[in-house]
């Protein structure tokens, strides 16, 4: 028996089925190290474990996880979005307002940019044999700005404010249907046992900073968020003025790491282009940007581009109860009309990764790499079109956000969709005007016959597949209502292990492809642009910025 061989059993000693399952699938190369290091860590498994089973199963040495030190003594100014409404961990959805509440906030976990579950708030977390019931152990001696001690019944009151059904909370679409008010229970001070609705694989990016409202608070938060800004974070609040921008200082009681900068600067901004112009006066040191409006940016010397894959996207829904789109060789007509490589390349300047018309994107383990890629075929599509017996083509409107590169993606839709004889009105709106009340009857979103909606990031694509294409789906505006599809995404999200995922993801692409209810053309980039000389800014591609490990060359 090799030494290596006796590590890894040793190695393999008390831990779960689920667990030796993985360490199966990458001995037998099943599963990809990148894929078992992922996988691994949401099972619960540290990474340092993960490193150790990688190389006793002769994969070399783990890749370092060492991050760069903060620095004492520096102001890290940022330019964001204004927040579009009062700060409130239990209900904020804009980019300004996660960023900020991020700053003093933290979560059980953190998904970082290569979508590995990182411990933060809690130490550990497991799954029962089913993936009913997970058990997330806390860490001791965390304290809040306002000096108790983060336990279990902070948790506990945290996410069931969540999950309340009568409350107001954002996360009701991640909640819903997975975890009940009164289902989060406290063991002890410092476990928390999480009984879910019914088996949930991913579960822990459900209580990540992937779900950005899932941050803990005390216990007794009653609601008047402006007024404490009270979290356990790296940070706490010195001044916060609306719609004019938010200051922070180094919290000397933090539970981490101690070389912190000494305050971080919000500046708020009306629009993107005034932020860039901002970085580019030295009047910031960071700010978001996309490949459109930051494209001055991508190849300046003077600054540098956090370029992040993610599955932020445009989905272009088409209502397959009504005409034209009830039939879905229409829909895929217009799918297959599209040019996904111009819009990677043109539209997106290299900054996105194809689209294949489901949201299981490129960077996610589970997603079936097999299945072919949609490309532009105008000879197909108007055969499709003929066959539906719409050969003349006809007229629709086609409603549209006005947010990033949406209107030219609209227009470049509108151009090739002409070529099989279908004339698009455009119809591009505010975001207030598009998203209305964000329920059918009442959304211009959810009630268009055709439309183009901006879709964050999401570390798993449980809510990608649910809201938007679930019979039930809360933002299901394309009304796309099919009973293969629902027990495909039930089996889906029930899997544990990363195969039963991958072949279950590979069902629901090909699904989709041939119903095509939402065309998912490419998947952005999420960049951020700093100052030469910048180091350790960690953005995520949910719209938060880690600050606590930023230093820069000159402060």
């Amino acid at each position: 028996m090799s030494k290596n061989y006796r590590i890894l059993d040793l190695l393999r000693r008390n831990r779960s089925p689920l667990e030796n399952h993985l360490i199966d699938g990458l001995v037998d190369g099943r599963v990809s190290r990148r894929d078992f290091v992922r996988h691994g860590s949401l099972l619960g498994l540290s990474l340092p474990l993960l490193g150790r089973i990688g190389t006793a199963a002769g994969f070399g040495a783990a890749p370092s996880l060492a991050r760069a030190q903060g620095a004492p003594g520096a102001t890290i100014r940022v330019a964001c979005s204004v927040p579009t409404a009062a700060i409130d961990p239990v209900t904020i959805a804009d980019t300004g307002g996660i960023m900020i509440i991020q700053q003093v906030g933290e979560f059980l976990c953190v998904d970082g940019p290569d979508l590995l579950l990182r411990p933060a708030l809690a130490e550990s977390w497991k799954p029962n044999d089913k993936g009913t019931v997970w058990t997330f152990k806390l860490r001791k001696g965390v304290k809040f700005h306002s000096g108790g001690e983060m336990k279990a019944d902070d948790v506990v009151a945290s996410i069931d404010r969540l999950a309340d059904p009568a409350g107001s909370s954002n996360a009701l679409s991640v909640f819903k249907g997975v975890l009940q008010k009164g289902a989060t229970r406290k063991v002890d001070d410092y476990t928390v046992e999480f009984h879910l609705d019914a088996p949930n694989g991913n579960f822990p990016y459900m209580v990540s900073s992937d779900n950005y409202n899932a941050i803990i608070l005390p216990a007794n938060y009653k609601g008047d968020y402006e007024k404490s800004f009270d979290g356990t974070g790296s940070f706490k609040l010195e001044k916060y003025t609306p719609k004019v921008g938010a200051s922070f200082v180094r919290n000397e009681d933090y539970w981490g790491d101690k070389a912190l900068p000494d305050r971080t600067e919000f500046t708020f901004f009306d629009n993107r282009q005034a932020q860039i112009l901002a970085l580019q006066g030295g009047q910031v040191d960071i700010t978001n940007i996309t490949a459109l409006s930051g494209i001055g940016l991508l190849n300046d010397p003077n600054f540098d581009i956090i370029s992040l894959k993610s599955s932020a996207c445009q989905q272009v829904h088409m209502r397959c109860d009504s005409d034209p789109f009830k039939d879905p060789r229409v829909r895929r007509a217009i799918a297959l009309s599209i040019d996904r490589d111009k819009l990677v390349a043109g539209l997106m300047k290299g900054r996105a990764s194809l689209g294949n018309d489901s949201p299981i994107a490129p960077i996610y383990p589970s997603t079936d790499t097999s299945v072919p890629q949609r490309k532009q075929d105008i000879a197909q599509a108007k055969q499709l079109m003929e066959a539906a017996g719409v050969g003349k083509g006809f007229k629709v409107t086609l409603t549209a956000v006005r947010v990033a590169e949406i209107p030219e993606y609209a227009q470049l839709i509108q151009n090739w969709v002409k070529e099989i004889g279908i004339e698009i009105e455009l119809n591009i709106l505010d975001a207030g005007s598009y998203y209305g009340d964000a329920v059918f009857g009442k959304s211009n979103w959810l009630d268009s016959v055709m439309g183009i909606t901006d879709y964050g990031h999401r570390g798993v694509p449980n809510v990608l597949l649910s809201a938007p294409l679930k019979s039930d789906g809360t933002w299901n505006a394309a009304h796309f209502k099919n009973k293969d599809y629902d027990m495909l995404v039930s089996s889906y999200i029930a899997a544990v292990d990363l195969e039963g995922q991958k072949a279950t993801a590979g069902n629901i692409q090909k699904l989709l492809l041939e119903e095509t209810p939402i065309i998912f053309g490419y998947f952005l980039d999420y960049l951020t642009a700093t100052t030469k000389g910048m180091t350790g800014v960690q953005p995520s591609a949910a719209a938060q910025l880690f600050l606590e490990k930023a230093s820069k060359a000159h402060t």
